[in-house]
């Protein structure tokens, strides 16, 4: 097993923590927080907009099953990277698009994916997701784990959430964990 991290932040991650849990090659996903300045945050702090944490997820995956460059083709198809501090709804630093490479060789795979979804013209504006190296990672804390999983009725989740993952599920059919 060639077991790898990745850290990404695309809004709230809610959303993104269900989608890779359910990505094929993905070992384990923890919601939590980076990129900002105060030590241990807490979900009301973030949430403030004054830590410059991006609510993100931590992705471990096994490199032999999934790409890097895989796991960024999914992000990139589910969530807006042309918002800038804004997914939907969510607005401010917190929810901005954001990889944070862990090595000079995420940080090559991510700018060039970058780089051919502006040259292509994938999206209608601009891709404005940053890209920095990975800083100090913070869990969130545990009620936010596997949070659609448990509470798949809580209005968010319903709103926002369920229909995120049933469009991955049914554009990346073929990549989802088989049934045990």
């Amino acid at each position: 097993m060639n077991k790898q991290v990745a850290v990404l932040g695309g809004g709230c991650f809610w959303c993104l923590e269900s989608v890779f849990l359910d990505l094929e090659g993905v070992l384990d996903v923890e919601s939590g927080y980076a990129g900002g300045q105060t030590k241990d945050p807490t979900y009301e702090e973030v949430c403030g907009g004054q830590t410059g944490h991006a609510e993100v997820v931590r992705l471990e995956f096994d490199a032999d099953r999934i790409s890097f460059a895989d796991l960024l083709g999914v992000f990139f198809s589910i969530h807006d990277p042309t918002t800038l501090n804004r997914q939907g709804a969510d607005v401010g630093t917190q929810y901005r698009s954001v990889i944070f490479h862990v090595d000079e060789s995420q940080r090559e795979v991510a700018q060039r994916l970058i780089e051919s979804l502006q040259t292509e013209r994938v999206f209608d504006a601009p891709v404005v997701t940053q890209l920095a190296p990975l800083p100090e990672y913070y869990a969130a804390e545990d009620y936010h784990q596997r949070f659609f999983e448990r509470n798949p009725y809580q209005g968010y989740c319903m709103a926002v959430v369920a229909p995120k993952l049933a469009k991955f599920r049914k554009q990346f059919s073929s990549r989802l964990k088989k049934a045990r």
